[in-house]
């Protein structure tokens, strides 16, 4: 990057959000997507993954500004300086999950997925999952509320507050991490390779209905899940330095919060 960096900015519906759109803009002008060597996305978390999913065709990289409500992958805001801390930025390459999910009609769905894909009970019935791995089946009586594949970027996310690993940048795994398990009460999930196949059935899916979710779009009724990751769509993430997201993750091990 240059200090005659093209900037498009974009923003969440908060009121935050769009006072600090109109602010960098008027500072720092407009560049239309077509000619943008960056993208700033100002807001939460939730924003940051809406507008690392616009970037699966552009390839543009995102740097996050925090105006919003969580702000673990976003950079503090500030108005000065801006193209100068773009230009020092440590950038972080991420690759989503890509879920394949089966409805009980036989309709296919495919999403794409930065942090998660979890599969969740619909009702007061306790889901009863199988869970296969590269074509094997691991697991044939899961019942819990659900159960989540997470990427790095997102083992932070749903996975630490269901429990599971927290994994580095760069680790090359996937967490499977159980949601509420009633049996096998002890089970804790399992450490993937990256490019494992995880195919999830749901037993009974009338009975026992559970909907499918790629971050946040979700797919009801499903009756099998397969979830792999997919490297053709790299996106990558900017972080001012000395606060890169492995930095982060790292640091959340140790919180005691």
């Amino acid at each position: 990057m240059s200090a005659d960096l093209r900037i498009h900015f974009t923003a969440s519906q908060k009121p935050e959000a769009r006072q600090a759109l109109e602010t960098m803009t008027r500072k720092y002008g407009q560049a239309g997507l077509d000619k943008a060597d960056v993208v700033v996305a100002l807001g939460g978390d939730g924003w940051m993954l809406d507008t690392l999913r616009e970037r699966f065709q552009d390839r543009l990289p995102v740097y996050g500004m925090h105006r919003g409500t969580i702000g673990f992958l976003m950079n503090d805001f500030a108005e000065d300086g801006l193209p100068e801390r773009l230009n020092n930025a440590t950038r972080a390459v991420i690759h989503p999950l890509e879920m394949t999910a089966t409805g009980a009609d036989g309709k296919i769905t495919t999403k794409l997925a930065i942090n998660e894909v979890s599969l969740l009970r619909q009702t007061s019935q306790t889901a009863h999952l199988t869970i296969n791995v590269d074509g094997r089946e691991r697991m044939n009586g899961l019942f819990a509320d659900g159960v989540l594949v997470a990427t790095p970027a997102g083992s932070t996310a749903y996975n630490l507050s269901a429990h599971g690993p927290i994994l580095p940048i760069g680790a090359n795994l996937l967490a499977l991490t159980p949601i509420s398990p009633f049996r096998p009460r002890r089970w804790r999930g399992a450490l993937l390779r990256h490019d494992a196949r995880v195919e999830i059935d749901v037993q009974d899916p009338e009975r026992r209905p559970v909907a499918a979710t790629a971050d946040t779009q979700e797919v009801r009724n499903v009756a099998r899940v397969a979830i792999r990751e997919d490297r053709t769509k790299p996106m990558t993430m900017l972080f001012d330095e000395g606060h890169a997201l492995d930095e982060r993750i790292l640091r959340e091990q140790f919180s005691l919060e």
